[in-house]
């Protein structure tokens, strides 16, 4: 969503760097492109204002003029006034002293309130509670029946005692769904509500009727990231109709330009508590105001990479495999290596998860093209193998490759590239968990020492002789004592032997297809 914001932003900082100091002229056209950018993000005017103002001042302060690297000074400051406007710091739900505790959803036609109230069940489900649905929507057509579905998907209860359709009382639906969660044990209540126009009095005074019968200890605004500076003015009206806490952001993976969620905070004073960013249910996950900046500005977002690893990852399977590549537990094998594949299938999407790391933003059209479906073809090829076949990959000769090629779907070839590919990357792995330096084996420092630090004694021979003439001679020893003080490798100390013994040149990888 913000690609845009981060392309014109990351060209901006391009031309601060490698300026020792910065002019008034260069903060203020640093200023005006940052200006731009955001407006063509459609963040609204009142927020640009501010944000460019709080940017150019401190930019002229003392924090910039005395800073060792200005360009990265003033990164840093984009990038803190950008938290700033975001909401600052990452607001959490409030959980009742005495359960249930009741969190009412509200929004317009469309925003995606009942899929994401499935996802806020599920993410709650997962930190340990009991949430139950109610189906509280009884006025668009089959929302009921798409709530009892998402619920079904979740893996949680959903109450839904009116068939919905126009039939039924919401405000009755919801007053009864207090009292079954209190019989049934259910520690949280997420209210399904009507989409509703923020002109629209009638249905804006069924919010407030449905607010006012189950008095929620979170009132909870969705809002459709992709709809703009709109965004702003609807959730004016709904904070003055009905009032809420927080503010939820959906279809944060469209293409649209970001303004809304770069406004609302702002405008509102109201915090982005959680984001939407995908179809799947697991696609939903707490606002994290920093990590936002973050990926903005292309800094990647490693602790939320980090969380999802976490929530996956078997540690168990991890630390098994950790050992077998530090040579403790056995051999890494095929099978280990489709486990933990497998694994990193589970965090969702590849192309998501590179986006990220740090810089993504320079490889955005490789990561726009990387085909999802090579893992499953990886994994069809692995699976086509025999146990032994996975536990002995060398023992895999011609015969078998075309037989597991042709169970796969697959051609030969790929099943030659993925096990020479499989080999070398054990190769890297092994010497990395070794604490060694894959690009330079054997060498002093890096993993395990070599043989012998010291220069090696020079051979006696015709051409080790010494000159029975002493000026002679000493002109020699000081010829040779030159070459050796500048021999490649001097500097570790390695004499004129600039490459260390054991040194093997095979065992440099080959990275050409790396880089095609």
């Amino acid at each position: 969503m913000f690609t845009t914001l981060s392309d014109r932003l990351q060209e901006t900082f391009k031309g601060l760097r490698g300026k020792g100091k910065l002019s008034e002229a260069d903060i203020d056209t640093t200023a005006r492109e940052i200006r731009l950018a955001l407006l063509e993000a459609d963040v609204a005017l009142p927020v640009v204002k501010e944000f460019i103002g709080a940017v150019k001042e401190r930019a002229r302060g003392e924090e910039v003029s005395q800073a060792l690297n200005p360009a990265q000074q003033i990164i840093k400051i984009v990038n803190e006034e950008l938290v700033k406007i975001l909401g600052g710091e990452t607001r959490r739900l409030r959980f009742a002293k005495n359960p249930p505790t009741v969190i009412m959803l509200a929004g317009l036609q469309g925003a995606g309130k009942t899929t994401l109230a499935a996802k806020l069940a599920l993410w709650l489900k997962d930190q340990g509670k009991s949430p139950m649905l109610v189906a509280a929507d009884l006025q668009r057509p089959n929302a009921v029946n798409q709530l009892q579905v998402n619920g079904e998907r979740a893996g949680v209860t959903v109450f839904a005692p009116e068939p919905g359709n126009g039939i039924g009382d919401p405000v009755a639906v919801s007053r009864q769904a207090i009292e079954e969660a209190k019989r049934t044990l259910h520690d949280v209540v997420i209210v399904d509500t009507a989409g509703r126009l923020g002109i629209d009095e009638e249905l804006m005074r069924q919010a407030s009727d449905i607010r006012d019968a189950v008095n929620p200890d979170e009132v909870l605004f969705v809002v459709d990231a992709m709809i703009g500076q709109d965004a702003v003015n609807t959730a004016q009206a709904f904070l003055d109709g009905v009032g809420y806490d927080g503010v939820v952001l959906t279809k944060l993976d469209g293409d649209a330009r970001g303004g809304a969620a770069l406004s609302i905070a702002q405008m509102t004073g109201k915090p982005v508590m959680f984001a939407s960013a995908g179809e799947k249910l697991t696609d939903f996950d707490l606002f994290h105001p920093d990590r936002m900046a973050s990926r903005i500005l292309d800094m990647g977002d490693l602790l939320t990479l980090i969380e999802q690893a976490e929530r996956t990852f078997d540690a168990e399977k991890a630390m098994k495999a950790a050992e077998k590549l530090s040579g403790k537990g056995g051999e890494f094998t095929l099978e280990d290596f489709l486990e933990q594949m497998q694994q990193v299938r589970k965090m969702g999407s590849l192309t998501k998860m590179l986006g990220m790391l740090p810089g993504a933003g320079q490889i955005r059209d490789q990561l726009e093209n990387f085909d999802e479906r090579e893992i499953d073809r990886i994994q069809a090829i692995i699976q086509s193998m025999t146990p032994f076949e996975r536990q002995n990959p060398k023992a895999i000769d011609g015969s078998r490759r075309a037989r597991i090629a042709k169970g796969a779907g697959r051609s030969v070839n790929d099943v030659n590239q993925l096990i020479e590919r499989f080999f070398e990357a054990r190769k890297m792995m092994e010497s990395m968990a070794r604490g060694g330096n894959p690009m330079m084996p054997g060498m002093p420092g890096v993993g395990k020492r070599s043989k012998s630090r010291q220069a090696p004694k020079a051979k006696k021979g015709k051409g080790a002789r010494r000159s029975g003439n002493p000026a002679k001679a000493a002109a020699v020893q000081a010829a040779r004592d030159e070459q050796q003080a500048t021999a490649p490798g001097a500097a570790f100390g390695l004499g004129d032997q600039g490459v260390p013994d054991d040194f093997d040149p095979s065992q440099f990888p080959d990275l050409s297809k790396y880089l095609k």
